[in-house]
Parts: structure tokens; C-alpha cells; sequence
């Protein structure tokens, strides 16, 4: 496996520091490897290590709550530092009361896990100002293409607009074992974790929900109108039933939104949001006789990009013309349109036409999967198999 150094190197930082380092992101997104990566190289200077991973049942049956936890530590650390290693630790009892007690005594604590609400709650709040997050994502193109010289492989764009991501695939050498491992992954994270973690009785509801969401990336929503379309075409359910089914796909990290930003009011929208898939196979595997949906998955495969370089993104809404994305980074900001092809008049049109009314002094990006350089002398047109390479958008 490749070294995530991208990730690894923003946690380096805080190795020996008693803030709580906090590791975040979606099942099966490398989040356990990164864990093995920083303590194969603070083995380098210390043995006074202890990992427990609390999805093992072994280690659960003995260690039930947090109070065993803290003397579980005591009775196995060595005298100085001690770098403590907690996979999945939110499944504990009072787990979050032990970390607290755990890093006032010389420990340096990691924490793994696929649920946002170890970010939220009591614990952040309780600890503000003594943690440091971290959100590990499925790979990105530049780590594809390292990890497939490693496995002596070649994976094209067209592949990853598809088939997405997540690390383990690129282990399956046939697109058929490919297929088995993201059917099974998306039973897993999508439906059986979530079913049993929140106890839905609704199940069909729940599903056909997921399904049309998922479907559905890189478009905006509201939760009225996810409602209405679960009514007219499946079944009657709340309001308040949809909120709270987006909300458990938002905790897993199977889905983000991000905001619209209006140009008449100058602030945010709240009521409609722009939803995106952690990670486009999700759409994908519910696509029918090979119909991929590039368009969308393009834009998908965008917003996952950017945001892995570090910038804020919102949907632009430039007086009813939407722009794709607004990133800003600093005091930098980029408006970026998204598009699989302006080769015909119509879509070359409809892209160059959001950007109407910006001044040329904002940077205009338009982003697309043709070969010719559609550049003009306000818009920079960036073809996605060089985007896909760049580190920064400067």
C-alpha cells in the first residue's frame, strides 16, 4: 500500500502533542492503513505503544466501558510517553470521558472512526481547543496512479469517473470481482450499518431514499423536494423522516452537502444544498445496461479533487446562472464551471454563460473532459486529465 503522505504529513505534527488527534472518513477509505503508517514510524523511536481496535469482539467482551479502558492502559503502558491507538473507540460506553482522563497523564491519543459524531456532541465541546481533526477520503487520481505502479497496473480516467476510489478495488484485477467488492461494501456501509445503527423500521423508505440520492450526485436539493419525489413515486413519509435519514448518511460520510452562495443577498443559502457522493461508485453501481452518468460523476470527481487540495467550495448562484463551484483558499477565490464536453455550440454556450456579469478580476476555471483548449482571454479552460494532476489551482 501506498504511503498517504498527503495525510500522514498533517498529523506528523501532533505526534507528540497531548491534543487528541482525530481521524475521520467513510468506511473502507484507508482511514486503519494511515493508523499503521504513523505507528510504523513512531516504532521508530518508541516501543511504548498500545492499539486496540474495538470492532474486534475479543477485545470488546473485556473492555466494556471507559473506565476499563483507563485501566486497561494503565496496567499495559511503560513509563514516559505512551502512544495510544483507538480504532473505532465511539462503540465504547463512556468512551469519551476515558479520552479526556487519558491524555492529562503523558499519552498521546489517536482516534479512528466512520461516524461524524465523534465530532460532535459533548466531547468537542468539552475538548475545544484540545483536539486536532483529520478527514481521510477514498484516493484521489494522483494516489490511483501511485498505487497502480505499485500493483503494476494502469488505470485510465475514464475508470476512475466510474468506478471511483476506494483503495481495495484496485486490489481486483477483473471488473466482475471489482463489482462484487462494491456491491458488498455498499450493502455494508450504505444499508447494513446503518439499518442496525439506528434502527430504522422503515427500511423500504430508507432505501429507496439512499438510492435516489445516491443517484442523483452533483445536483441541488432541498428536503422538501427529496420528499415530494419519495411520495409521488414511492411512498408517503415526513418531512422530518427525510431530514433525519439524509443526516444518518451525512454522520457515515456517504454524502456532503455544500451550500449555494447567492450574489443578491450575499451570504448563504440554507435551504437548498448540493449533495455529492463520497465516492462516485456509489452511483455507479446503480446505473443500468452500463449508462454511467459522466456528466455528474465528472463533477463528483471534481469536488472530491478540490477539496483534497484544501479549498472551501460552494455553489455560486450568479443572478440565476449556476456556477459549479466557488472555491476559495485564503484570500484566493476561483469560479469553476464543470462540464464532460463543450464540443457542441449549445453546451459551449450554456458553460461560458454562468460566468456572465463576474469581473475579470476573479480567476474564471472552466473544467472538461475534451482534448482542445477551449481557453478564452477570461476563462482558463483546464482539460481534466491535466487537472487531475495539479496540486493547486495557482
Amino acid at each position: 500500500m501506498i504511503q498517504r503522505e498527503h495525510y500522514i504529513k498533517s498529523v506528523r505534527a501532533f505526534y507528540d502533542s497531548d491534543l487528541i488527534k482525530i481521524i475521520t472518513g467513510i468506511r473502507r477509505s484507508g482511514k486503519s492503513i494511515i493508523l499503521e503508517q504513523i505507528m510504523s514510524e513512531i516504532k521508530e523511536k518508541t516501543d511504548n505503544i498500545i492499539y486496540l481496535n474495538f470492532e474486534d469482539k475479543r477485545l470488546t467482551s473485556n473492555i466494556k466501558n471507559g473506565r476499563h479502558l483507563i485501566n486497561y492502559v494503565e496496567k499495559h503502558r511503560k513509563t514516559g510517553k505512551c502512544y495510544l491507538f483507538f480504532d473505532e473507540v465511539q462503540v465504547l460506553e463512556d468512551w469519551h470521558e476515558a479520552c479526556k482522563t487519558l491524555r492529562l497523564y503523558d499519552n498521546s491519543l489517536f482516534i479512528i472512526g466512520s461516524n461524524s459524531k465523534l465530532l460532535s456532541g459533548e466531547f468537542t465541546k468539552e475538548l475545544s481547543g484540545r483536539y486536532v481533526s483529520f478527514r481521510v477520503r477514498p484516493f484521489v487520481y494522483k494516489e490511483i496512479i501511485e498505487y497502480a505502479k505499485e500493483l503494476g497496473r494502469e488505470i485510465s480516467v475514464t475508470d476512475y469517473l466510474v468506478w471511483g476510489g476506494f483503495p481495495k478495488r484496485f486490489e481486483f484485477n477483473s471488473l466482475d470481482s471489482q463489482l462484487i467488492y462494491l456491491n458488498d461494501l455498499d450493502d455494508t456501509i450504505v444499508f447494513n450499518d446503518l439499518l442496525r445503527r439506528y434502527k430504522i423500521r422503515k427500511e423500504n423508505l430508507f432505501k429507496s431514499l439512499v438510492n435516489y440520492v445516491l443517484r442523483s450526485n452533483g445536483r441541488i436539493f432541498s428536503a422538501k423536494s427529496i420528499c415530494e419525489y419519495i411520495k409521488r413515486e414511492h411512498e408517503s413519509c415526513s418531512l422530518n423522516t427525510i431530514m433525519k435519514y439524509l443526516g444518518y448518511l451525512k454522520e457515515a460520510y456517504i454524502i456532503e452537502s455544500i451550500k449555494q452562495f447567492s450574489t443578491k443577498t450575499k451570504k448563504e443559502l440554507s435551504y437548498y444544498t448540493k449533495i455529492y457522493n463520497a465516492d462516485v461508485a456509489f452511483n455507479s453501481i446503480r446505473c443500468q445496461d452500463n449508462r454511467f452518468d459522466l456528466t455528474h460523476n465528472l463533477e463528483n470527481v471534481v469536488y472530491n479533487e478540490l477539496l483534497y487540495m484544501g479549498y472551501n467550495l460552494y455553489v455560486y448562484n450568479n443572478v440565476g446562472n449556476e456556477i459549479d463551484f466557488l472555491a476559495q483558499k485564503g484570500n484566493k477565490k476561483y469560479f469553476i464551471q464543470v462540464a464532460y464536453c463543450v464540443a457542441e455550440e449549445k453546451a459551449y454556450n450554456r458553460e461560458f454563460k454562468a460566468f456572465k456579469g463576474i469581473d475579470n478580476l476573479s480567476q474564471k476555471i472552466l473544467i472538461t473532459n475534451d482534448e482542445i483548449d477551449y481557453s478564452t482571454s477570461t476563462v482558463k479552460h483546464i482539460k481534466l486529465k491535466d487537472f487531475l494532476l495539479m496540486d493547486s489551482l495557482d
